[in-house]
């Protein structure tokens, strides 16, 4: 695993394509400016495009989410230093990383056994230790709530009720929601244990957040 002086320099155009695009915080352009991405990706002949602002396949039918989407959902978060996240998809690991360069507390769920098997030693082989589980995204992490901010990275059909009752009051959840095709990004801050603002932050694409037990 190399990260050559070429990688670093075609990051930080990304990092500068994804400011463009209208990211502003300067630690999550940091991050993306960090992070190896062409590592998280298994095909190594995808490894030369990985710096260009597009999703990759990384098996199981996933893929790693396009820069800019990564950006503006950690964005949205609002995250603070030592914020205790829960993410449903670890994926690839690539937002996971993300979330822990902005100074996050990371609890991940990720529920296809061989990208949780493959991403559970990989992180730690780059430098990133952090919580990593296999499950059902839907249920959440209940035994580890509540949370300060939750991020869901695979579009829902609708918002989980397990993952509001996780959510810190105060806190806030980025969430695509939305059936086959485009779902709509929203932004929700719990105000009280039963009140939620909810905004919405336009229409993403992603790979669908699979139902019910984890998948072996």
């Amino acid at each position: 695993m190399t990260d050559t002086y070429r990688h670093k320099g075609q990051r930080k155009q990304l990092a500068e394509i994804v400011a463009k695009k209208g990211i502003s915080n300067e630690a999550v352009l940091k991050a993306i400016e960090s992070i190896p991405r062409h590592l998280f990706i298994p095909d190594t002949a995808l490894h030369k495009y990985a710096y260009e602002d597009k999703p990759f396949p990384i098996g199981s039918g996933q893929t790693i989410s396009q820069p800019y989407t990564v950006a503006f959902q950690t964005e949205v978060l609002e995250i603070e230093k030592r914020d205790k996240v829960l993410e449903i998809g670890t994926g690839s690991g690539y937002q996971t990383a993300v979330l822990l360069e902005v100074g996050a507390k990371v609890f991940s769920i990720e529920r296809q056994r061989a990208l949780f098997d493959r991403t559970k030693d990989f992180l730690p082989s780059i430098g990133y230790n952090t919580k990593l589980f296999y499950g059902d995204g839907y249920a959440g992490l209940p035994a580890y709530a509540p949370f300060d901010k939750i991020i869901v990275t695979a579009g829902a059909p609708y918002i989980p009720k397990d993952l509001l009752a996780q959510l810190k009051v105060g806190g806030i959840m980025v969430i695509p929601v939305g059936e086959d095709g485009d779902q709509i990004m929203k932004k929700i801050t719990k105000k009280s244990e039963d009140s939620f603002e909810i905004e919405d932050l336009g229409a993403f694409r992603f790979v669908p957040l699979l139902k019910e037990k984890a998948n072996d």
